[in-house]
């Protein structure tokens, strides 16, 4: 590469070309343009670049859900766009991995899979009792309750010949 000096103009017209690049790649990423804490409906609530928005209950962030109001409201943005953090807390959050559905380490995502498991709604309390009238779940089979049988070379050999026999076309 060699060396050479660039005009003033020449140099600015570069610079501007490069900005709406960036800005067009920034309107089709998920990187955010606004984020805050919603007190009332306890959310943090997210604007992105192309105008989409989205919102979570921060019950569900690891390290979010025993923050004070003012720790949650002392929410940044990286300077990529494509992160939150607090500060005060220590948190990083990655945009692209909150609309995956990832809040936390796996062991987090783990112990909110089983507290979901056991709650206890009026659906799952009424369905629970259907299945016991009809004898409740259903018991799995035990190996040695399966009947099996052997099958002869010959007898393979004749269901190959059928199957290929039948013509099929893919």
């Amino acid at each position: 590469m060699t060396n050479r000096d660039l005009a003033s103009s020449e140099l600015e017209e570069q610079i501007q070309k490069a900005r709406e690049e960036t800005e067009l790649d920034e309107s089709l990423a998920l990187v955010a343009k606004k984020a805050f804490y919603n007190e009332e409906n306890k959310l943090i609530i997210i604007e992105l670049a192309n105008d989409v928005i989205f919102s979570f209950p921060t019950r569900l962030i690891q390290g979010l859900d025993k923050a004070s109001k003012e720790q949650l409201v002392a929410i940044e943005i990286s300077p990529s766009g494509q992160g939150l953090h607090w500060e005060e807390l220590d948190i990083d959050l990655d945009i692209p991995n909150l609309l995956s559905g990832i809040f936390g380490t796996k062991s987090w995502m783990r112990d909110l899979g089983r507290k979901g498991g056991k709650s206890r709604s009026q659906a799952k309390i009424s369905a629970s009792r259907e299945n016991g009238k009809k004898g409740g779940r259903p018991r799995k089979n035990k190996a040695s309750e399966i009947e099996t049988r052997s099958v002869s070379d010959a007898e393979i050999d004749s269901a190959y010949q059928d199957f290929l026999s039948d013509g099929l076309e893919y």
